[in-house]
């Protein structure tokens, strides 16, 4: 069976960042890695599903909003995915790097925080979602492009 590409990242070596981990035609995918795979310091489960919720409602109804696909959090709690269509590189970095300014800024309640909204909607915790949009807008901050695998 064909290996799938992310399989063929070298985790071993990778440090937080933002990675494009494949181009698909018009399609981009974003590896954006809020931690270091493998070093024990994983993001629980409500964190992640916190970040989701914030950051899929900002992308969604921001400035790339009908170029956005998806974005979900990667299954080995290290980072998330983001999938744009027609996607200039530096305007992505830009934008999330907002988006994570916004989260952390934000007061109110956390976006789909209702069970009509969300299966799991008991686990979002906003203080959560702040504190890990925090921690990697200081890693973005710290770059000036997309980093390479």
């Amino acid at each position: 069976m064909e290996r799938i590409a992310s399989f063929n990242v070298d985790h071993t070596v990778l440090e937080p960042g933002i990675y494009v981990s494949r181009i698909d035609g018009d399609i981009t995918t974003y590896d954006l890695r809020t931690r270091k795979p493998n070093a024990g310091d994983y993001m629980d489960d409500s964190t992640m599903h916190s970040v989701e919720h914030m950051l899929a409602t900002l992308l969604r109804n921001g400035e790339l909003s009908d170029k956005v696909i998806y974005f979900g959090p990667m299954g080995c709690q290290t980072g998330f995915y983001l999938l744009l269509r027609d996607a200039e590189n530096a305007r992505v970095l830009a934008v999330l790097k907002q988006a994570l300014r916004d989260t952390i800024d934000f007061s109110g309640e956390i976006f789909g925080n209702s069970a009509k909204e969300c299966g799991n909607y008991r686990t979002l915790d906003l203080s959560k979602a702040k504190l890990e949009c925090a921690r990697y807008l200081q890693v973005l901050d710290g770059v000036d492009g997309l980093m390479k695998y």
